[in-house]
Parts: structure tokens; sequence; C-alpha cells
């Protein structure tokens, strides 16, 4: 399996990541390398390519410049630039994403082989992933990490909060799947948005914590110290971006006024990286109040706001949390969060916001104690009954060792890609036979020709009879021209030319003549005294002859006697057809779908006879129109093959609604 992770913002490498680095730095980054990452240790993945944005800034680092960056055998992270080629915000990303949608289809028209699935996160990479998909096919799954409708609720977000809805609205309902972190977010976030059947595409799959390497990183272990009067004091940690959504100031606020916990403990928050010119005007301000707030005398010696640090100082932090300290996530509403779990992998009790996952993660763990966050004093005074209660610390840092365990990638990994291989990979290219097919029912072929007026499927007609024959019973019928003509039994393709007209397309005639000796033909069917279709019947490719099942098997001996490769194909009870090795219509379906950029796995075939089984095996899906003949009983079973009840064209709507390409539509069964 091929998956492709599709993410615009932030500054997505491989580790080390500088988390906070931007805005838009944050845990979903996270999230999505661990996930490649075991996703990759699974025996159904062969490939991962994490998409995302290209940009050309230093000061951010020369690898987001790089077109492409392995980070295993089995995973890169392939970057798609445009015209644009500075770092954007994520609001800003918007007026670019036409351009990276035309650099995202250049991209994927050139892979060998294009992904199964592609999963997006946030909505923005969700209405890239729908144009992807409507156009090549291939199904995908939405995450929305934090959703606005929430954060609304929470009266957090700027002015362009309802704009993010709409877009999270159409990605929920659009999505082939949805994987949220937890049951919050499926049960009672999700709903909020009104999509009547998102709830049977949801699949909530925790994740796991985020590997961290082990050492000192940019040594912010002696830089805390050097902050701290009695270092060796327990520490109250906040790990977040200095946004007010993180609430980090209340927590400032909380710890001085609990002179307690200030005497017990020191307070050390890890607020992004502060000194590397950034940070949006939000972060520069939040990060303003915090060292206003801190700077108090009476909290000097007592609090460290250290300007940067990287992973592995995360990991050191967490340790020395560990000694008798406590992780505190105070943040006005949190979707998920990582760093309870991280905290629990590392022993650390916790205080955490009620609101969002968190609530979730406390009661599973067991590892702390959950607070309203705009209860200032009911934060200062959890966090002092954990420091000060020797027994409620072990008692809530074993249950964190004890039960970290729960939120894993390996699950996540083995979760999300059944998930993946669970999706119907959507096909965009509907090939059918005329007779008996299409024509037969006047109300089926009305309702045909009605949906062929607003369709985003591909259409193609594949007949035995000839281009000009084709044509006329379309008429006849009212049914609509196609994109392109298959006809003669897939021995010609008749394509549109930009005057209105129609012209053969020499490349596959050309094709065709490999392996095929029509003069030999001839020859060795001469002394069968076999009874000739009229002539116009005939091609280049092609040889037509009336009979029956014993005179298409003795054609078929009499050509392989004679050492000939040929197709001999027997339909509708008395046609025999005399085909070129290489020709046929799936053979025909393949050319023009191959032209396109797709493959046979991307198309549907319907039919009801014998020239139509090599179409109806070969496609990615299938449909046997109810009035099927015998011919068609030996189709083996297959994923992807519906015998539908419905006949003629009304039968090929009805396998249409059955694949999701148009809504249910009634039973139409010609009289």
């Amino acid at each position: 399996m091929f998956v492709m992770h599709l993410a615009l913002g932030g500054c997505l490498k491989a580790p080390p990541v500088r988390y906070g680095l931007t805005a838009d730095t944050g845990g979903h980054i996270a999230y999505i390398m661990e996930a490649a990452l075991a996703q990759a240790e699974m025996p159904e993945i062969e490939r991962i390519s994490i998409v995302t944005r290209r940009f050309d800034d230093p000061a951010l680092g020369a690898d987001h410049d790089r077109a492409t960056e392995r980070m295993g055998d089995r995973i890169t992270i392939d970057r798609i630039g445009t015209a644009n080629t500075a770092y954007l915000e994520k609001e800003a990303l918007l007026a670019d994403r036409p351009a990276f949608l035309a650099a995202l289809h250049a991209h994927l028209a050139a892979l060998p082989r294009r992904p199964d699935a592609i999963h997006a996160h946030f909505a923005d990479a969700a209405e890239i992933a729908m144009a992807v998909r409507e156009r090549w096919g291939i199904p995908f799954v939405y995450t929305p990490h934090a959703l606005g409708i929430d954060k609304r609720a929470q009266q957090v977000g700027g002015d362009g909060l309802n704009v993010r809805i709409a877009e999270e609205r159409a990605a929920i309902a659009a999505a082939d799947a949805i994987i949220v972190s937890t049951r919050d977010e499926a049960d009672r976030q999700i709903a909020a948005y009104g999509v009547a059947d998102a709830a049977s595409r949801l699949h909530c799959l925790s994740p796991g914590a985020p590997s961290r390497p082990a050492g000192r990183g940019t040594g912010v272990i002696d830089t805390v110290d050097a902050m701290l009067a009695d270092p060796g004091k327990p520490i109250v940690l906040a790990i977040a971006r200095p946004v007010r959504k993180k609430n980090l100031a209340a927590l400032v606020r909380a710890y001085a006024a609990t002179p307690t916990l200030a005497e017990r403990a020191n307070l050390v928050i890890l607020a992004g990286q502060q000194d590397d010119g950034r940070c949006s005007i939000e972060e520069r301000e939040v990060i303003a109040e915090l060292r206003r707030l801190c700077a108090d005398p009476a909290l000097q010696g007592r609090v460290a706001l250290p300007a940067r640090h990287d992973e592995a100082d995360v990991e050191a932090l967490y340790r020395r949390a560990a000694a008798g300290g406590v992780f505190v996530n105070p943040a006005l509403h949190e979707p998920f969060g990582l760093t309870l779990i991280e905290a629990a992998a590392a022993g650390v009790p916790v205080v955490a916001t009620r609101h969002g996952g968190p609530s979730e993660i406390v009661a599973t763990v067991g590892h702390g104690l959950l607070v309203d966050p705009r209860d200032e004093a009911a934060i200062g005074a959890a966090c002092l009954a954990i420091i000060s209660d020797a027994a409620l610390h072990r008692r809530l840092a074993g249950a964190a060792r004890a039960h970290a365990g729960h939120y894993s990638w390996a699950n996540y990994a083995a979760g999300s890609v059944a998930v993946y291989a669970g999706l119907r990979r959507m096909p965009i290219l509907l090939a059918s036979d005329i007779d008996n097919t299409l024509t037969g029912c006047t109300a089926g072929a009305a309702a045909f020709a009605a949906w062929n007026r607003t369709r985003e499927l591909g259409y193609v007609v594949a007949t035995g009879r000839s281009f000009a024959a084709a044509r006329k019973v379309l008429a006849q019928w009212r049914l609509p021209e196609p994109d392109a003509f298959i006809v003669d039994v897939g021995t010609r393709i008749m394509l549109p030319t930009p005057g209105g007209g129609w012209h053969e397309w020499d490349n596959y005639a050309v094709a065709l003549d490999r392996d095929w000796d029509r003069p030999a033909v001839v020859a060795a069917l001469a002394p069968l005294a076999l009874t000739a279709q009229p002539h116009e019947t005939e091609g280049p490719h092609k040889l037509s002859f009336f009979g029956d099942a014993t005179d298409a098997a003795t054609i078929r001996a009499a050509l392989t006697a004679a050492g000939l490769a040929t197709r001999v194909v027997f339909s509708h009870g008395e046609l025999i057809d005399v085909l070129a090795p290489h020709a046929g219509k799936a053979a025909a379906i393949a050319a023009y779908a191959a032209r396109r950029g797709l493959s046979l796995a991307d198309c549907i075939a319907a039919g009801d006879s014998g020239n139509d089984i090599d179409m109806l095996e070969a496609c990615g899906h299938a449909i046997v129109v109810g009035n099927a003949g015998a011919e068609l009983d030996g189709l083996t079973p297959r994923a992807g093959l519906n015998r539908v009840r419905g006949r003629h064209a009304a039968g090929v709507m009805e396998g249409l609604a059955a694949i999701g390409i148009v809504p249910p539509v009634r039973e139409m069964m010609a009289a």
C-alpha cells in the first residue's frame, strides 16, 4: 500500500523538528511524523510520502527548500513548490492553494504509481485532497486536529473562524473516512457540524507519545537552573506554544496567587522559540505578557522562561518534573493533548484542562487532576495538592507509568492502515457498451442522459459497432455522445477534435499491428467456409463472422494450429470477431485511461454480452446489467463486480449508485 500524508502548514522536516519555530509548527507535525514512522513498520505498507509545501527561507532551515527528503527506507518528505517561495502562515496559504493544487497534480502525474490513499491533516489539506480525488480517484482520510466550532464555543479564535468552520464542515462531509483522537471529538465535536452520515465514517484512534532524543540538547537545564534561586525544588512544568488559547498567563497568575505552591516548587514554562524573530503578533504579545508577569519581584528566582529549546531539552525537563513535580496543561480548549501522554510516559503527574481531549486521557491513564482553565485558583490548588502530598504524587506517577502504554503509535498504525485498506478507490471513468446496455429502456436512457448533463465522471462507449453506426444508435435513443468512442470491439479509438469533429487515434492503431498478421489469418480461416458479416463491420485489426459457440471454437483451433496470435470473441449468441492479439475493449480502455493518467483500476465497465467480458474482468469496477446474456454467467465473482437487477441503462444507473457515483435512484426496469 502507498499512503500519502498531506499537510500544508508549518516547518515539516525529518527529525529533529524545532517545535514552536513558527505558529504552525506544532503538535500536528509530531503526529504526522510519528504516524508515518509507525505505519512504515506495518507489512502492508510499501511506501509513505509526506507531502508539504516547499519554501525558501534560510532562517527556518535549508531543508525546507529540498524537493525530497528521505526519512527511512519507506518514507519520503516530498515538497511541492509554487511561484511563491516564501514561508506562509496557515491563513496566508489560502491564496496559494490553487497553485499548490496545480503543482500537486503535476507531481502525481509524474509518479510511476499513485497513492492508494491520502491522509489530509487540517481542512485546508482536505480541500486539496477533494480535488485530487475528483481528478485521480484517490480516496482520502481527514484528521482535523483542532476544530473551529469548539474554539468558537470556548471563545477562542480570530476573525477567520467562520471560514475555517465552513471548510471543516465541507471536509467532514466529503471525506471517505475521518480519524480523530478522542471520543469527545467523535461524539460531540464532529456531531456539532451537523453532517448526517459523518458518524458512519468516523474512527477514533488515539496516538502515542512522541519519541524524543535523549541528551542535554541546547543545555536548557543549565539555563533553567541559572534562573532559579533553588533549582533543587520540584518543578511545575508547562510546554506549549505562546498563543492565548494555551492560557499560559493564567498558569503564572495561579502560581503567583498560591504562595505555598511558590514556596515549595519552581515554575518552568517552555513557550516556543522566542529568540528567532519569527514570532507572530499574537505570539509576541503572549511572550511579552509572560515576561511581564514573571518579572514580578515576588517571583524572582522562582520562575524560568527559557527563550529556546529543542526536543532533547523537553525530554530532560520531563525527567526533572518526574522528581516530585507536576506537568500542567491549562489550555482553554485542547483537542487532544499529546504533552499529557508524554508526561505519562515519563511518570509525571498532571493537572489538565477539563475541556477537550485531556479529560479522556486523564480518565484513561489516571495520572492527574482536571480543572476549569478559567478558574486560576483551582489550577493553583490542584498543583499544590500533587506537589505537597507525597502519597498522591506516588499514586499518580505509578498510574502514569502503568497505563501510558494505552496510547501507542503501534496501535494507531494498525488501526489507521486498516482504515486506509477499507477505503474504496473512487473510479473516474465509465466505459459502457451501447446495445442492450445503454439502449433498450427509454426511461433508463433518459435518466442516463440527464445524469450526463451534470456528470463529473469521464464517459466513453465501448462497442462492437462501427463509429458511424455507434453515433447513429446513440442519436436514435437520445443518448449523449461520449468523451471518446471505442468501436469495432476495441480495435479503433475515436477522439474529439478542437473543431467539434472526430479523428482516429493513430498511435493506438499502430500499437495493434504488433504480432498481427491479417493476411495469414484470412488464409488460415478460408478453408472453414465461414459466413462473413457485412464488409463494413470489418477493419484493419478485425474480421467478423456469423456463427455459434461451436464455430467460435473451430476458429480458435484453426488459428492456434496455424501458430497465429489472435483474440476470438463470441457474443450475442451469433457474432464472432477475430481481433488482433493486443486489441479488445479492455486494451482500448487501458490505452485511453493511460492517456488521461489513469489505470484500469480507475475505470468502471458496464456491459451485457460476451464481447464485454474482457473489460468487465479488467476494470476496477464492473456493472453487469440485469438483462445480460448467459455468456456472462461465467464471470468470476470479485470485489468491484456488481450484478444489478436493473435492465439496460436503468441497470447502469443502479450500478453507478451502488458505487457511490450517483445518489440512489428508483429502480427502472425495461417494459
